[in-house]
């Protein structure tokens, strides 16, 4: 392909990528989706349903150990439940974080942070229950990331071959450059071992709009139109955001660029917020669980808050931010996308 084929590709990538950030601050819908704020005060909150109730897992819910809340209608929530005891992990000793419970072949899996007391690093383990309220056994021998480097954020995706993958966030603390990665690795079938060594997916850093150090809350998800997002946390000036990042080959070891926008950000009407995660509501949205505000403050504490989403084949974009030009500026930026990769992996190209 020409030089100057190449060029023509950048400029209009680069007319996609204006036009969709334009219209991502104009143009909302006058209706405006409601938001609700759960009042359970917790971070990095977890949703998940199974058979008739709802299970929230989440951080500094209690004291230490792991906790979740539950309820049937995602108003009414129960007292926090102890689900990990402290003493069930034999190197627990603080930064107990990010509790996500996912179902896989008949049993519920907790993938789950903590500061070991043997290694001095945080990072993930993976614990196993029959029920989603426990008790859960560590099946992971304590942490299944490397021992010698901060690592937390972890979740679990399984590709369309059944291959199960855990996603987690190579922490900044630890890394010589002092920015945070995406990494993703292959799990055995039983979860209890890496298959693979760890890849890079990106850092804080990459794509149009760089952000700061901060890398976490990792969740991967599957648009109608079958395209690979996914959905992690970074802070820009506003504050604690939620970012989308797409596969161009729908692979989770693809390559992974950066959306242009936000799926969630501070505005005037809102405080900032982030680690989210999809969940569908009884009535069949599908609704965005993030924590905010990222910082408590006298009139409002840290709470787990729902945020009804649209997924629009190409992404997933807020309802109150709907609207038609959004949706068209997308789909732009998303057909170049398409277009350019198409081509980059018939002509071995590399566009820069």
């Amino acid at each position: 392909m020409t030089a100057y084929f190449k060029k023509a590709l950048k400029t209009f990538t680069a007319i996609a990528l204006c036009l969709t950030c334009v219209f991502s601050g104009s143009f909302v819908n006058a209706s405006v989706a409601e938001i609700t704020d759960t009042g359970v005060e917790m971070r990095d909150p977890f949703v998940l349903k199974y058979e008739d109730k709802y299970y929230m897992y989440g951080t500094e819910v209690g004291e230490e150990g792991f906790y979740c809340v539950y309820g049937n209608d995602l108003k009414n929530w129960s007292e926090p439940v102890r689900i990990v005891e402290p003493s069930d992990v034999s190197d627990g000793e603080d930064d107990w974080w990010a509790p996500e419970c996912h179902y896989y072949k008949g049993a519920f899996y907790l993938f789950a942070s903590y500061l070991s007391s043997e290694s001095g690093k945080r990072g993930v383990a993976i614990f196993r229950s029959p029920e989603p309220l426990g008790p859960f056994e560590n099946i992971t021998g304590g942490h299944i990331t490397p021992k010698d480097s901060d690592s937390i954020d972890g979740t679990l995706y399984v590709d369309e071959s059944g291959q199960p993958w855990m996603i987690y966030v190579a922490e900044w603390t630890s890394a010589e450059d002092g920015i945070g990665g995406m990494m993703a690795v292959k799990l055995s079938d039983d979860l209890t071992s890496f298959k693979s060594e760890p890849v890079m997916l990106f850092k804080a850093t990459d794509g149009l709009q760089r952000g700061g150090i901060l890398t976490d809350g990792p969740f991967l998800y599957k648009t109608k139109n079958g395209r690979l997002i996914m959905l992690w946390s970074n802070i820009d000036n506003g504050g604690y955001c939620v970012r989308i990042a797409f596969s161009t080959n729908g692979r989770v070891d693809g390559k992974w660029l950066q959306q242009p926008g936000y799926l969630y950000q501070k505005n005037n009407q809102r405080a900032d917020g982030g680690h989210g995660m999809l969940f569908t509501a009884p009535d069949g949205a599908l609704m965005l669980a993030i924590h905010s505000p990222n910082f408590p403050t006298e009139e409002k504490p840290i709470t787990a808050v729902f945020v009804p989403v649209t997924d629009t084949g190409y992404t997933l974009i807020m309802d109150e931010e709907d609207s038609l030009f959004l949706r068209l500026g997308y789909r732009l930026f998303y057909s170049l996308m398409d277009f350019i990769y198409l081509f980059d992996s018939l002509k071995h190209l590399t566009i820069c």
